[in-house]
């Protein structure tokens, strides 16, 4: 019998190791990226204080977890982060590659002022 390890548990322990290096503090927070199969959810998170500062989802939209979705989600947690006064931020892609929805998300926030 051939023992896989689920690509969850791959993704989990990339997200671990980036975890480990990656702090978000009061000047610059950490943007942190959540994929599900049919969803795209993001989050502006302070690790110092342990409070999500800003944050935005796909739930309840029509477009779903697309790539139109995450650009949506990005504009939308950019916003929200520039009114709390966040401009600088980490960004945290949370084990996924770099590609695709991910990639859509880090550039419409990009596009929407914040700097990473």
């Amino acid at each position: 019998m051939i023992n896989k390890t689920s690509n969850n548990i791959i993704r989990t322990r990339i997200h671990d190791r980036i975890r480990k290096k990656l702090r978000g503090t009061t000047e610059r927070p950490r943007l942190v990226v959540f994929r599900s199969v049919s969803h795209i959810y993001a989050q502006v998170i302070d690790d110092t204080k342990g409070h999500t500062l800003a944050s935005a989802g796909s739930v309840g939209t029509k477009s779903g977890g697309n790539v139109a979705a995450a650009k949506d989600i990005g504009k939308q947690v950019a916003e929200r982060a520039k009114e709390k006064g966040i401009l600088k931020v980490v960004f945290d892609r949370g084990g996924y590659i770099y590609h695709g929805r991910v990639k859509a998300l880090a550039d419409a926030a990009r596009e929407a002022g914040l700097e990473f």
